[in-house]
This record gives C-alpha cells, structure tokens and sequence, in this order.
C-alpha cells in the first residue's frame, strides 16, 4: 500500500539480537528488544526466534487475546513480498477452528484427579514410613513417591502451560506447589528451559534438551564441540566426552536412574544465579519446604542401608518418565541453527515422536504421549490431544510430513539404536580429539 514502509526478511533477519531484537508476524515487523527481558516465557524462545517470522510460534503459544498487546512494538515496518506457506495456512486455520470449539478452554478434570491421588500416595508415603518397621513396606513407599513424583510433574507441566486452576493466582501456587515443593525441581528453570525447547525442538544448538555432552550425544555432529545458543558456552567434545558417548547406549538405562540429580543441580544453579527469575523468592521457598520434607522423612527410617535403598529406589521409578521425555525427541531428526520462523510447523514434525497406547493408559503418559500433538498446540489441556490426534496425522499426510507414532518397545528400540550410532561414530579415531590414557587402554584393541 501507498505510503507503507517496508524491508526485506534479509534485513529483519539483521536485527537478531539481544538489544536489537525485531521479528514479525503476518508481514508486520515489530521491536521487541527491551521487552524481552519482561516476556513471561523467559527470553530463551524470544531470542531462539530473533530476526524472523514468528507467527506460527506466536498462535502456538498465544490462541487467545495477546494480539492486542503488539500495537506498541510496531516498528512501522512491513515485510517486502511477504508470503505464507500452504501449510501454515492450514495450521493456522486449524488453531482457529480449535479455538472457535473452545478446546482450548475445556480442561477436563485431570487435574483434579492429579492432586487427589499426589495427596493420596504422599499420605500413605508417610503413615508407612512412620508406622511400619517392614522393610517390604518402605520399599513400597520408595516405589509410591516416585509415582508421586511423576504425577506432580505433569500438575507442574500443565499448569505451566495453561492456567489449570480457577485464577492466575491459583495456577501459580499449583506451579509451586506441585514442582518446587512436592519434587524439588524449580518450575522457574523447567519454564526457562522447556520454553526453549519447545521453539528450538531438536535443533542441536538451540535446545538445551539436546545438550547433554559429555554424557549423551544424539548425533555426531556435536562432536565438533558447537556452541550453545542457550547456554552461551562451547559444548566441548573433549577426551571424556568421547569415552563417555562412545558407551552412552550402554548407561542409558543405569543414567536415567539417577538423572534426578542432575535437575536438583540444574534447580540449585539457576536459583543463585544471576538471570533475572520470575518469583525467585517464591522459588527459593518452595525449594526449601521440599530439602525440609523429603531429608525428614528419609531420616525417619531406622538404618543408613534403608535410607539408601529409599532414595535409590523412588529415582529409579521416576525414570520411567525421564526416559519417556527422551524417546519423544532422542531417535527424531535434528539439525544446527535457527529454529525457523516460515518452517516452524515442518521442523515441529520432525523432531517429535509420539508414543502409542490405550486410552486407559493416558494417566500414565501425562498426555505426552501425543507429542506432535502438544508441541502444536502447547496451549491445548492433555485431555483434548487424544481427540485432535487423526486431525494432525491427516494434515500431515496432506503436506507430505512426518508423523511417527511408536509403541513404548519400539520407541526404546530407536532411542538405543540412535544413540548406538553415534557411540560407533565417537569411537572413530580418526577423528581426532585429545586423548587420555583411560581412553588409549580401553581402546586399544577397539
């Protein structure tokens, strides 16, 4: 139009930065730089999406009224030849027509059911540790607290994705409650975190659920020690890192019995840094209340060899869910860079992979189960994902994209198999990587 200012994506795609941050949505360009700092989902996604379109990413996220805030970030620029694809056409009116059936809004009543049955185990938890001198008994109560612990994660997800509770107030003390002070995992850092893994799923340098050298490795392109995006470090791909990933299809399984550990760490180091954390007192008590209850209530049993078996024990349950986390992602595609702004939808496609069950089976799964399904539409409650689930599969049959849905077998058997490949990859010696002697004796004979 006549008297419009416009720039190319070429040039939007210049102001990708902290400080100098634009993106756009439907062909308006907008200056978000100061305001990131303030965006409720954390930065990460923001800067993730720097200098591009973000409009399939804004409607995934945002299906209500948070157009009308934009207006005051119009930079008065338009996007020259602005163009949308056929399939983000298609997306964008299915999350419309998801919207006009109030999908969105109809959360069912699994959270309830959630917070019954979380207080319900954390009762017998205590009355058997308390009570009983059988050490049968504890064993069970160490089997039922990671159970309640997998239910308090999927409170803790859902309610960080969409409000669960009656106000905005009540959905955040159902984030605290159910994360910080029933499992000891900030939802502070889970928010910094998945948030960014949801815009960047499956790019090697931009989701920090993908970065886990020196211990796993999806892909033998993290064996040139990239750059974290997320992190703002090198993931270095060192001596270790070779001897570790070389044998990462073997400690698979023994790692995600204790991988708990590594969130209580990753909880404690966000909490006393220096990153600007929304609620971060509220943080740092709901965090106490769990290192007051949790050490009390293994201190009541009666030797050091039970307290032991308790904590290992109800980790090793919860790596039913730790492990579920990486099937959904681990064996799916990857890649380096930018997640995309106009391919938001393909690379969704991609880098998911659904786990296939009964619907009796959907309490235990947390409705993760559909994967696509949520990473589409994050803002949908888990009990609508199941009912959406042939419309996604149909609309990528349409565009020619992938929808892999594996039984919990098979996708353990492509987890391993992927992480297989890349061990065979890192134990290549010609390509080279400073070694160690621990290295040299092991390898020797191969």
């Amino acid at each position: 139009m006549e008297g419009q200012k416009y720039i190319t994506a070429e040039e939007l795609k210049e102001h990708n930065k902290a400080g100098d941050l634009w993106i756009s949505m439907q062909g308006k360009v907008y200056n978000i730089s100061d305001w990131v700092k303030d965006h409720p989902g954390g930065d990460a996604p923001l800067l993730s999406l720097a200098g591009q379109d973000v409009t399939d990413a804004f409607i995934a996220y945002h299906p209500g009224t948070a157009w009308k805030y934009l207006d005051k970030f119009f930079t008065g620029y338009y996007i020259k030849d602005f163009k949308v694809s056929e399939i983000s056409r298609d997306y964008r009116r299915l999350a419309n027509e998801f919207t006009k059936l109030g999908l969105f809004e109809k959360k069912g009543h699994g959270i309830l059911y959630s917070l019954t049955c979380v207080a319900i185990m954390l009762f017998m938890v205590v009355y058997g540790v308390l009570k009983s001198e059988s050490v049968l008994v504890h064993l069970g109560c160490a089997v039922l607290l990671g159970f309640l612990w997998i239910l308090s994660a999927y409170v803790g997800h859902d309610s960080g994705h969409y409000q669960v509770m009656i106000s905005p107030g009540c959905n955040k003390f159902a984030q605290i409650l159910a994360g910080n002070c029933l499992t000891g995992i900030s939802i502070a850092w889970w928010k910094w975190t998945h948030n960014a893994h949801h815009i960047a799923c499956n790019s090697l340098d931009y989701d920090p659920d993908l970065q886990h050298i020196p211990v796993f490795a999806v892909s033998s392109q993290l064996f040139h020690s990239i750059t974290s995006c997320f992190y703002g470090r090198k993931l270095k791909f060192d001596a270790f890192s070779r001897f570790m990933v070389s044998y990462q299809h073997l400690t698979f399984y023994p790692v995600m019995c204790v991988a708990r550990v590594n969130l209580f760490v990753q909880t404690l180091l966000l909490l006393v840094s220096k990153r600007p954390i929304p609620n971060r007192a509220l943080n740092i008590m709901g965090t106490l209340v769990f290192w007051t209850w949790f050490p009390l209530l293994v201190s009541c049993l009666p030797n050091w060899p039970e307290r032991v078996m308790f904590v290992l024990v109800s980790f090793a349950v919860t790596s039913v869910q730790h492990i579920q986390f990486c099937l959904n992602h681990f064996s799916a595609d990857v890649y380096l860079g930018h997640p995309g702004g106009n391919d938001w939808f393909e690379k969704q496609t991609s880098g998911t992979l659904d786990i296939s069950c009964s619907p009796w089976m959907d309490w235990f799964y947390g409705g993760l189960q559909f994967q696509l399904e949520h990473h589409l539409f994050p803002r949908m409650p888990r009990c609508q994902l199941r009912k959406i689930s042939p419309i996604v599969r149909d609309l990528c049959k349409k565009h020619n994209l992938p929808y892999r849905s594996l039984s919990f077998w098979d996708a353990n058997v492509s987890t391993i198999r992927t992480l297989r490949t890349a061990a065979l990859q890192a134990r290549d010696l010609t390509n080279p990587v400073p070694k160690n002697l621990v290295w040299e004796a092991v390898n020797t004979h191969g």
